[in-house]
């Protein structure tokens, strides 16, 4: 950490240079001599990432910008807001896995006091600053292996343990809670001593099912999607809890919070209905279909599916509020028929359920991207190829 990139003059050129290009910045000369050109394009490529992911760190003067993987591995102020509501007020917070710290400073606004472990002794310093900063004072920065100094911690000393398990080992992706670092499986007993709640961040190409699986006290799995993109799974675990888990999709658009509840027993127990294509479509956000709520959705909103593996729903009256993209229907023709049938030169097109991926069809039948049609190729209920022309709501 260069101290000397928070002088103010070094200050006013990064916010009279901070829309160009960080490439030219870092082959210009710097007109600072104890500030390497690298050094000032990597402060304006860290605004210009945080513009929309992080606008608190972005417009908040003397931010400190880490490297890009920690900007790239952070998460968005809007995912960050969903930690902070879990957490009660007044509680007392570990974050293992520290990184830039957004998470960190989310839960310190509700939590009496976080502390934030981060093994990189630099990326340490700058959530320091930054947290001094953006006034977050109850947030102690602890440089080194977030493990050993829980273990360090006299039991039932904490509230909440916040993790974010690396999913990247030895440069490769893994998929299954034992194989991330650390092994939060091999690690519960530790944690459930030293705190009541455990919050476990993970990838949502991680399955649900099979975490539940290695997961002991599982009271709570959120699914958290902002504008339609599934971005993380946390699972809440209590000490001693022996129930059956709520799942909630969260949806985050628009600067708003939708969420839907629901648990496996429910889900089992229910019974879909199908119908043809009404007037009206209805395709899920994507956290709802990681969490799996596919009858349940039907079931609160009074909808048809229009197969069992399509996961599209329809109905004859408008149910503006739906979770996810809402469609009116303008025609519905088999597959078969679209070539002599119909041209489109441009259009939307989603596919579920059907045999052609949105490239093939694209390149099969010159339709080009945008306009405001939508194509949904699909399945009906008599297994047949149809192609549905709707218009967004």
């Amino acid at each position: 950490m260069n101290k000397r990139l928070l002088d103010s003059d070094v200050q006013s050129y990064l916010l009279a240079h901070r829309q160009e290009q960080p490439a030219t910045i870092a082959l210009r000369k710097s007109p600072f001599p104890t500030v390497a050109p690298g050094e000032l394009a990597a402060q304006v490529d860290g605004w210009q990432r945080c513009v929309s992911k992080l606008p608190t760190w972005a417009f908040s003067e003397h931010i400190y910008y880490p490297q890009k993987i920690n900007l790239e591995q952070c998460s968005s102020e809007h995912t960050a807001l969903i930690k902070q509501q879990i957490i009660r007020k007044g509680a007392k917070v570990i974050d293992l896995t520290g990184g830039f710290g957004v998470d960190s400073c989310y839960m310190a606004q509700h939590a009496a006091s976080v502390i934030h472990c981060e093994w990189n002794e630099a990326l340490s310093a700058i959530v320091a600053h930054n947290a001094s900063v953006l006034g977050v004072h109850n947030l102690s920065c602890i440089t080194g292996d977030g493990i050993a100094y829980l273990q360090q911690q006299a039991d039932d000393s904490l509230d909440y343990i916040y993790i974010d398990p690396s999913r990247r080992v030895s440069n490769s992706k893994v998929f299954l809670l034992e194989d991330c670092e650390p092994n939060i499986v091999q690690l519960q007993a530790l944690f459930f001593s030293k705190s009541e709640r455990i919050i476990t961040k993970v990838s949502p190409l991680l399955d649900i099912t099979q975490a539940l699986r290695s997961l002991k006290h599982v009271s709570n799995v959120y699914v958290v999607s902002l504008d339609n993109d599934c971005k993380e799974l946390l699972f809440i675990q209590k000490r001693g809890y022996e129930g059956e888990p709520l799942l909630s999709a969260i949806r985050l658009f628009k600067d708003k919070i939708q969420e839907f509840s629901f648990t496996v027993a429910e889900e089992k127990a229910l019974r879909s209905e199908y119908r043809t294509p009404q007037t009206y479509l209805y395709e899920p956000d994507g956290s709802i279909i990681k969490a799996g709520a596919f009858k349940s959705i039907a079931k609160e909103y009074q909808l048809g599916k229009l197969h069992l593996h399509s996961h599209l729903y329809t109905s004859d009256e408008l149910v503006s509020d739906f979770p996810g993209k809402v469609f009116e229907i303008k025609e519905i023709f088999p597959f078969g028929d679209l070539k002599r049938k119909k041209t489109f030169s441009k259009a939307n097109i989603t596919t579920r359920n059907f045999p052609l991926k949105v490239e093939e069809i694209r390149k099969k039948y010159k339709i080009q991207d945008g306009g405001q049609l939508h194509l949904f190729f699909t399945t009906d209920l008599e297994d047949t190829l149809i192609v549905v022309v709707c218009e967004r709501q």
